[in-house]
């Protein structure tokens, strides 16, 4: 039949569902067009008659008949050559599944109704010798800072979005604090709930837990924190490191009215995504780091607290 291609399956849509992989190549081709299509043996894979929920095996091949006119058409985003410039140098790490950034505070990871600029606006600059953008697999707040791992094929985005969500993948924070707690380490348990604006402890919220470490205090005043999360939720170590008395520098969503205003320190919220252990995806030893932001530092330098590098247990 004249016009009839064959396609094999790639390595990373290995497992993708026959009817999805129509709708993200072929967006004009309706489910009742495919599926009769499929019934006439139009389509075909590896040469047999499948149904719309067939899930593919890399290096099969799909035989198409002529469907030009429902072929997708890209929509290439155009990215300023200043925001290429600038999210490429955000990049810790990159191999053929994933890219590490080390995001500042400030950027919003995603577009909303008053933000513009955002780092999702700006992915197909990272898409280098791949056909496709990276994924966003899991979000950080705008104004805490470091890193956010993006997925560079469908397969490593199944992966990691199930790490994340299974919290297979341990992540390190480091935050400047207010106040001293109680005690060196612990763990926080308190259940989050979000009421109106905010997340809140209360007895009705979600399970919450974060564990805690203090790296070095400055007299009853300010003391550095490496906190874990063993939980996901919104706000989750900003709430907590309140809850026990500890705010976050530069936090006024939950440090409100109360925030210790210094001169000669930054107010940009002082929480940082610094380490993540992404040994259970490499199924090695594999840990990446993202320097401090340099508002960061200097207020360490400048209060005099000792940043001795957080090793994880």
């Amino acid at each position: 039949m004249s016009g009839v291609t064959f396609i094999k399956i790639k390595p990373e849509d290995d497992g993708i569902r026959l009817n999805r992989w129509f709708l993200r190549e072929y967006p004009s081709l309706s489910l009742s067009r495919l599926q009769k299509l499929l019934r006439t043996k139009q389509i075909k894979v590896d040469g047999k008659k499948a149904e719309t929920s067939l899930r593919l095996c890399a290096g099969q091949e799909i035989r198409l008949p002529p469907l030009d006119n429902e072929k997708a058409v890209k929509n290439e985003k155009v990215v300023s050559k200043t925001d290429v410039d600038f999210v490429r140098s955000l990049v810790l790490f990159k191999d053929e599944n994933i890219i590490v950034l080390n995001k500042p505070s400030g950027l919003a990871v995603q577009g909303g109704t008053k933000t513009t600029r955002h780092l999702d606006g700006m992915l197909d600059a990272l898409a280098y010798e791949l056909n496709e953008r990276p994924k966003l697999v899991h979000r950080i707040d705008k104004d805490t800072s470091g890193i956010l791992v993006l997925a560079r094929n469908r397969k490593y985005a199944e992966i990691l979005t199930k790490a994340f969500r299974e919290h297979d993948l341990q992540k390190t924070y480091l935050a400047l604090c207010v106040g001293i707690p109680l005690q060196k380490n612990g763990e926080i348990k308190a259940p989050l709930e979000k009421i109106g604006e905010k997340m809140q402890v209360t007895d009705g919220g979600k399970k919450a837990v974060t564990t805690f470490e203090v790296l070095d205090t400055v007299g009853e005043k300010f003391c550095l924190i490496a906190a874990e999360p063993l939980t996901g939720r919104t706000h989750q170590i900003r709430v907590h490191l309140e809850y026990i008395g500890c705010p976050i520098l530069g936090d006024d969503k939950y440090f409100g009215l109360k925030r210790y205003r210094l001169q000669n320190l930054s107010q940009k919220l002082h929480l940082h995504a610094y380490q993540i252990d992404l040994s259970s995806v490499y199924r090695k030893k594999f840990v990446v780091k993202a320097p401090l932001p340099d508002y960061f530092k200097e207020d360490i330098r400048f209060l005099g607290l000792n940043f001795r590098e957080h090793r994880s247990q």
